[in-house]
Parts: structure tokens; C-alpha cells; sequence
């Protein structure tokens, strides 16, 4: 297979998580279109990287497990539909071992954008984002939801060299 269709393929993992990302922050929601997405290229984009059979196999139970805690975490209110779907399909693409860099990255990154989003929040600093545009206001709301999704997209994105598709992404 051509090199370079190999690497459109394997693309479409950065350019969906990252589709995901803004989408959480702009609105606090994941279509579901993305982790369904990411779920049917991955089999095609595997096939077309070399990834053999029995390590697509073992991505595919990294997902499924990942999908199952995404439930709990889901059922406990934790965290959001999409963002449980966004993580079992980040898991899928990435497997094992770059699993435990990805959920070490995205929960570091999901501190990260607690502290930027309490700072935001805060009454020092809510008042001039209020002047800026309705998605930053909606983000400073007291109250409202994490966009965990941007947490989820920064750890996929900081595992994927640990990633069966770091070679073809020339990582």
C-alpha cells in the first residue's frame, strides 16, 4: 500500500481526536459521529500500517475495556457520554503499551484544565471573560461540566508515538 495513503489513514486519528477536543470545548459535547468514526477507520487504517492481527485483536480489548470503565465512570457522572466513547476509541487506536501514557497524559492534562477552568471561574478573572466570546463565557460559568474531552484529545495525542501508527505518522 502507497506510503503515503497509509499515512492518511493513520491521520485521521490526530485530525478526529482534535475534531473532538474543540468540539467538547465550544459545547460541551462529542458528537457521536467522531468516536464512531474513529471506530470504523481503525480497523482499515491498522490493516494498511502492518499492524498484525493479534495486536489489532489486543486494541480491540484495550477499547473494550476502556469503554467498560468509560460506562462506570459515565453511570457515576464523572464524566460525559461522549467523553466515555472519545476514551474507548482513543484506547482502541492506541493499545497496548501506550495505554498507560495515554490515561497518565490525559489525567495530567485533565488537572491542568481544572486549574485553567477554576482560574476562569474565579471572581477575579470571570468578569473580563465575560467580554469574550459565548463559548469562553460558558466555559467561566460557575457550575458547568469539564470539557474532558480536550484532557482526552491532549493524552491521546501525547501517546501516540507509543502507538502501532507512530511509524506511519513518522513519529
Amino acid at each position: 500500500m502507497p506510503p503515503l495513503f497509509v499515512a492518511l489513514l493513520a491521520l485521521a486519528f490526530p485530525v478526529l481526536v482534535l475534531i473532538a477536543a474543540g468540539q467538547d470545548a465550544l459545547s460541551f459535547m462529542i458528537p457521536n459521529w467522531i468516536p464512531l468514526a474513529l471506530a470504523v477507520v481503525f480497523p482499515f487504517a491498522a490493516l494498511a500500517a502492518g499492524v498484525s492481527l493479534p495486536t489489532i485483536g489486543l486494541n480491540a480489548g484495550v477499547g473494550a475495556i476502556a469503554l467498560a470503565a468509560g460506562v462506570v465512570m459515565f453511570a457515576l457522572r464523572w464524566v460525559g457520554g461522549g467523553d466515555a466513547k472519545l476514551l474507548a476509541a482513543a484506547a482502541l487506536w492506541l493499545g497496548w503499551p501506550a495505554i498507560p501514557t495515554f490515561l497518565f497524559a490525559a489525567a495530567l492534562a485533565g488537572g491542568v484544565l481544572a486549574i485553567l477552568l477554576l482560574t476562569l471561574r474565579s471572581a477575579a478573572v470571570r468578569p473580563m471573560v465575560l467580554l469574550g466570546p459565548s463559548w469562553m463565557v460558558r466555559l467561566a460559568e460557575p457550575g458547568e461540566g469539564v470539557p474532558y474531552g480536550v484532557a482526552i484529545a491532549a493524552g491521546a495525542l501525547a501517546a501516540l508515538p507509543a502507538s502501532p501508527f507512530a511509524a506511519a505518522l513518522a513519529l
